[in-house]
C-alpha cells in the first residue's frame, strides 16, 4: 500500500474565520465541500471541519486522514494486519474512503483521489 500523505483533522466553530489563517500558514487556497451536514475546507495538510456538535463528536475520534493510492488495496492490507474496517470503501466527491480501527484502537480515515 502506497501512502501518499496525511491530513490533520481540525474541528473549528467558525470555518469562515479559520480559513484565512490556514491559507496563509499552508500557502494555498482552501478547497471547500460539504459532507453529511459538515462543512469542510482542505488547506494544504489541514482538514478544517465545522458543523453540528453531534457530527463533530464522531469526527474527533478519527486521528488523521491518510491519502493512499488505492483504497481497495488499503482495505486488503488493513484487514490482513488485523485492523477492523468499520465503514467503506465508499465513494466521495473526490474518490473513495474507508474508516478503520487499528489493532491498538486508533481510528484512521483512508482516502484515494481520482479525477
Amino acid at each position: 500500500m502506497e501512502i501518499l500523505g496525511a491530513s490533520l483533522r481540525i474541528c473549528v466553530s467558525d470555518l469562515d474565520a479559520a480559513i484565512p489563517f490556514y491559507e496563509r500558514l499552508a500557502g494555498g487556497r482552501a478547497e471547500r465541500f460539504e459532507r453529511g451536514g459538515v462543512q469542510v475546507a482542505a488547506v494544504g495538510s489541514f482538514l478544517l471541519m465545522s458543523g453540528p456538535e453531534a457530527e463533530l463528536e464522531l469526527l474527533r475520534k478519527v486521528t488523521a486522514t491518510i491519502a493512499v493510492k488505492d483504497v481497495d488495496e488499503a482495505h486488503r492490507l488493513l484487514t490482513d494486519l488485523g485492523a477492523h474496517v468499520v465503514a467503506g470503501p465508499v465513494a466521495t466527491p473526490a474518490g473513495r474512503n474507508l474508516l478503520a480501527v487499528h489493532p491498538d484502537g486508533t481510528v484512521f480515515e483512508y482516502v484515494d483521489h481520482h479525477g
